[in-house]
């Protein structure tokens, strides 16, 4: 989900946007996040790139002091988008953003824009996270403050706790063919974690390496049901998941993406994150192979420590 943040020369910077139906109302996305995720982000003090209108939005709700440090790009319509995609590729790291909170409205036509898509793939290209949805933004928000700070703090929001709380949650596991052996391997390194979860699900596969992977760790018929595993994506696994996200059945999707190839079942892959985004305070789906360990282990960390 993230990259190791451990810079000690400057903040981390992070790429801010919403559709509209995320902005305007007094409980929208964005207030949410912002209210919300305030502790933390007086923790971070993280520099926003933010795009016009949401910015426009955030002066109006009264949440500038969520944001005191910024940078205002145009709005969408005048390349505000386009301008953020080429920071997320950017080498100068007195102009790359290392993450992009992008609220999408699943029916707002905006979020398939050519801008918007590559956007998402740039990041999981450049192994930064990508957070369109309100929960996964005030997750990644409250795990980095949390692993600036002693555990032993207070100060952060404790109403995230419950969703901390593995053993009535859902986890979904999924990679692409070029990404099998990298969520075995994180599988493998996270499996104590992975374990605690009430119920793992998984597409055709990926169960399968899954299973064989937890009869290894726990023998053979402890293991042998560890992942439901569904469908294949193409042959509607997504679908099948998605289901199970929008009952929230399932929070969390670790969905490692292969951004290099065709995928004949693109469809498939937006019906999924689409349904995240449908239940934008409950769903988080992470892309991001290269974060996905730190988010793991930050998982780990913050749910041995609540803070209610």
């Amino acid at each position: 989900m993230t990259q190791d943040l451990t810079r000690s020369t400057r903040k981390l910077r992070i790429g801010l946007i919403a559709n509209r139906g995320h902005q305007d109302a007094p409980d929208s996305a964005l207030v949410q996040l912002l209210r919300g995720a305030k502790a933390a982000l007086q923790i971070l003090q993280p520099e926003m790139i933010i795009v016009g209108r949401t910015l426009d939005a955030i002066i109006s709700h009264g949440l500038l002091e969520c944001c005191p440090v910024h940078e205002r790009f145009p709005y969408g319509r005048e390349g505000g988008l386009m301008k953020l995609v080429s920071r997320v590729v950017d080498n100068d790291p007195a102009r790359t953003v290392d993450a992009v909170i992008y609220l999408i409205d699943p029916v707002d036509p905006s979020s398939i824009f050519p801008e918007a898509l590559a956007l998402k793939r740039q990041c999981v290209i450049h192994g930064k996270p990508f957070l369109s949805t309100l929960a996964a933004a005030r997750e990644w928000l409250d795990l980095e403050a949390y692993a600036l700070q002693a555990p032993v703090d207070t100060s952060l929001d404790s109403s995230l706790d419950s969703s901390f709380a593995f053993a009535s949650e859902g986890i979904a596991l999924i990679a692409h063919d070029a990404m099998k052996n990298r969520m075995l391997a994180l599988a493998e390194k996270h499996f104590a974690l992975l374990d605690q979860f009430a119920h793992r699900y998984a597409t055709g596969t990926t169960g399968g390496l899954l299973n064989q992977l937890a009869q290894k760790i726990k023998g053979q018929e402890a293991g042998k049901h560890w992942v439901q595993p569904f469908l294949s994506g193409p042959l509607g696994g997504d679908a099948q998941i998605a289901e199970l996200v929008l009952d929230k059945q399932i929070r969390r999707i670790l969905f490692l993406e292969d951004p290099h190839v065709a995928r004949q079942h693109e469809a498939d892959i937006q019906l999924l994150e689409r349904a995240a985004r449908t239940v934008t305070a409950y769903a988080t789906v992470i892309s991001d192979a290269d974060g996905s360990d730190r988010w793991l282990s930050l998982l780990t960390q913050r749910a041995a420590h609540p803070r209610s």
